[in-house]
Formats: structure tokens, C-alpha cells, sequence
């Protein structure tokens, strides 16, 4: 594989009509970036207090555009949902997406998976048969609901055999599953780690299409302001409809980092998309901005990832503001992205502050 880059550290400021302030990240032709989280809990189920709409309306006042409630579905009775859908309706507006979901707990050690735009509870565990089978019968299940998509929740948490180490892929079950929990940010105190991107490589590597989310899990009520973690989908417009589309594409990215934006595409397609042909040279183009353009959230490194977590290509830097042009010639790999280290205080230091969904070749 070769590798040709061409680095740009702009200007830590451009001018916006008589206002100066930091450069936005490169946009991408269709889409905008929506800041938000995909994994806490209400009383609804384990959490310490206040309703889903307390939730939605907390999230939204801290300057979320989004938030998933996702209580346990062993513990919401069908009352409790369907308030939970009509909050969730009551809330949602242009500037803000309540989104309903539920947690569901796959027992007998198969861990726990979030379920996304669907607007009924799923059926009992038992449905789902024995321990060895009960796993892969679920994502079958899922991959039959139109519009269902899956996140795979703290992969290295409640289990010890990684959801079977992601195997049990198909090309209908990828359908269904179409998130990772990358970061999370209550497991911190549990497990003293900030990422499972082992995890993550571990399910591109099998074949599976998913995007790295970055949630909290939260079961206080401190909904979007208690944190910094961040699941950004990149979408057309602030609907449910779309966010949901974003989520079944796998379009977007994880970042510890409450307002890292950052713009990816490789020969033009976006993170999480497909590049439409082969080719022998593909050109990566890359754009990270942090807003708040202070020396603690500086950009510090970017690196180029593949197969088997194989880093194809890295920059050092310095810089609330990167532009990195960069053209690779593959000869077997599957899909490419980004993993970005900054200055930022990431659970004590500097360290890994964001991954986004990947392009894939279609090798």
C-alpha cells in the first residue's frame, strides 16, 4: 500500500461576516452534523430519577439536537411505553429529536443491545430460544423489522464472549445491526477503560457495517450536561426519520469530545458509505475542527485505520483546525477510518478522542 498526503493546519480562525470564529469543518454536500447520545435511562426502568420527558427536556436544554432513552425493555411495562412514544412526540420539534428506544438484555450472558425505530416493545427472551442460539435469532429477528436498527452496548462489559467474538454475521443480519458502543461513558468507574475499539475492528473485520457510538449511559439525571461523550449522525435534517436513516447507514461518528466536528470522505463517499467502484488509487479527504479553539482541545494526531486495526497513515499536529488531503493505493483492504487523539482531558489526559464510521471499499 502507498500512501501520498498533503497536510493543511488553517487558521485557527476565519472570518464569518463581521464575527470572527473558528473554521467549521469542511461541510458535506447533503448532510449536517447532530450532536447527541443513544444510550441513558429514566425511571422507567433503573434509573435514579426523572421521567423520559424529563430526560428529552434536559437534553434539550443543555443543546442537545438529540437523545435516545433507552430503559430496559424486561422493565417497561406497555403503559410506560407507550407515554414514553407520546413524550417523545410532545418534544420533538425542528431544533431537537426525542428519540424512544429501549435496552434490551440478550440473558444467559449474551450481553445487551439497544433498539432503535421501532414503536413496539420486542417480544419476551424466551422467543428467542436457548442460550447458544438465542443471540442469532435475535439479530434475525431485528434485521425482519422495517426500520429497526441495533447498537451493541459496552461489548466487553456484561460478557466475556464479545457478542461471540461478532461472529454470526450475514448479509441479512448486517442489516439489522448497524451500531457499536465505542465508548461508554458509565462503564468508566466499572471497568477503568475509555474505548472497546478492539471491539469495534474485532466486528468490521468480520463484515459487519457499523458506525462507533460514543454514549453515556447514564442513569442519573444529568442528561448531555453531566457529559462530554457524543454520538454525532450525519444526516439531511433534524427528523426522526432522518436520524434513523443515519443510524441504518451507519453515518457518523464517536467522540469524547462534546463539539469535535469532523468531515471524512473517501473518492467522495461519506463515513459509512460504500465507495461506488474499485479503484486502484482512492483520495481520503479529511476535516476536523474544535470549536472552542483552546490549547486543551488541540488536535494532536490523526491516523488513517484498516483492517486489523492497521494504521495505513498518520500526522502529527497541533491545531484546533486540520485539513488533510491524502491518496492510498489498497490492494486488499475492506474499509478505512479515521481515529483522532487531541489535548483534551479524556477520563484523566490526553488521549483517543474520537473514531468515525468507516468507508468501505466494497472488496
Amino acid at each position: 500500500m502507498t500512501v501520498t498526503a498533503v497536510l493543511v493546519l488553517t487558521s485557527p480562525f476565519m472570518s464569518f461576516g463581521a464575527n470572527s470564529a473558528p473554521s467549521a469543518a469542511r461541510p458535506v454536500a447533503g448532510y449536517n452534523l447532530y450532536f447527541g447520545d443513544l444510550h441513558s435511562h429514566t425511571t422507567y426502568s433503573d434509573g435514579w430519577e426523572g421521567t423520559p420527558l424529563d430526560a428529552y427536556l434536559a437534553a434539550k436544554a443543555a443543546g442537545a439536537d438529540f437523545l435516545a432513552t433507552t430503559d430496559h425493555a424486561k422493565w417497561i411495562s406497555p403503559d410506560e411505553w407507550a407515554t414514553t412514544l407520546s413524550m417523545a412526540a410532545e418534544v420533538t420539534s425542528s431544533t431537537f429529536a426525542a428519540i424512544p428506544a429501549y435496552e434490551y438484555w440478550l440473558e444467559g450472558g449474551r450481553g445487551e443491545i439497544n433498539v432503535y425505530g421501532l414503536s413496539y416493545l420486542p417480544p419476551a427472551w424466551t422467543y428467542f430460544g436457548n442460550s447458544p442460539n438465542r443471540l442469532a435469532n435475535f439479530y434475525d429477528w431485528l434485521a425482519a423489522q422495517p426500520g429497526g436498527s441495533g447498537q451493541w452496548n459496552h461489548p466487553d462489559y456484561m460478557t466475556q464472549t464479545q457478542y461471540n467474538d461478532f461472529g454470526l454475521y450475514s448479509k441479512s443480519r448486517d442489516v439489522g445491526m448497524n451500531l457499536l458502543e465505542i465508548c461508554n461513558q458509565g462503564s468508566y468507574d466499572w471497568q477503568g477503560t475509555t474505548d472497546w475499539e478492539a471491539s469495534y475492528i474485532m466486528a468490521l473485520d468480520n463484515g459487519w457495517h457499523v458506525l462507533p457510538a460514543a454514549n453515556s449511559d447514564t442513569h442519573s439525571p444529568d442528561w448531555i450536561s453531566g457529559y462530554e461523550v457524543r454520538t454525532v449522525l450525519l444526516a439531511p435534517s433534524l427528523s426522526p426519520a432522518d436520524l434513523y436513516a443515519a443510524m441504518s447507514a451507519s453515518r457518523g461518528y464517536a467522540t469524547q469530545d462534546k463539539n469535535l466536528r469532523i468531515s471524512y470522505t473517501l473518492n467522495g463517499a461519506v463515513m459509512g458509505s460504500t465507495v461506488s467502484t474499485q479503484a486502484k488509487t482512492y483520495t481520503a479527504s479529511i476535516s476536523i475542527v474544535d470549536p472552542d479553539n483552546v490549547a486543551s482541545d488541540r488536535v494532536t494526531m490523526v491516523e488513517l485505520v484498516s483492517d486489523g486495526g492497521a494504521v495505513v497513515a498518520s500526522k502529527k499536529v497541533n491545531s484546533c483546525s486540520v485539513d488533510w488531503t491524502l491518496s492510498i493505493s489498497p490492494n486488499t483492504a475492506h474499509y478505512f477510518y479515521l481515529r483522532v487523539t487531541t489535548n483534551s482531558s479524556i477520563t484523566g489526559g490526553p488521549g483517543v478522542t474520537a473514531w468515525t464510521a468507516p468507508v468501505w471499499t466494497g472488496r
